[in-house]
């Protein structure tokens, strides 16, 4: 999956799979972890958020079932 740099102090890149409704969030540590069943809304409020970190601690990171690749 691709994914686009984004301006947050703790995540480096995101990417998202519109046909399977998957985020991919890489993470300043190095980590990547998929949350599933995210809508478009949500991937671009977030792409839009003045604070990216901010949104995706708010409305993702605990709301989504999470799988981590690395």
């Amino acid at each position: 999956m691709e994914r686009k740099r984004i301006n947050a102090s703790t995540i480096r890149s995101v990417g998202y799979d519109a046909r399977a409704r998957i985020l991919e969030v890489e993470f300043s540590s190095g980590s990547i972890i998929q949350y599933s069943g995210v809508s478009e809304e949500v991937y671009r409020r977030l792409m839009n958020a003045p604070s990216p970190g901010s949104f995706f601690h708010d409305k993702i990171e605990e709301d989504f079932p999470a799988r981590r690749l690395r």
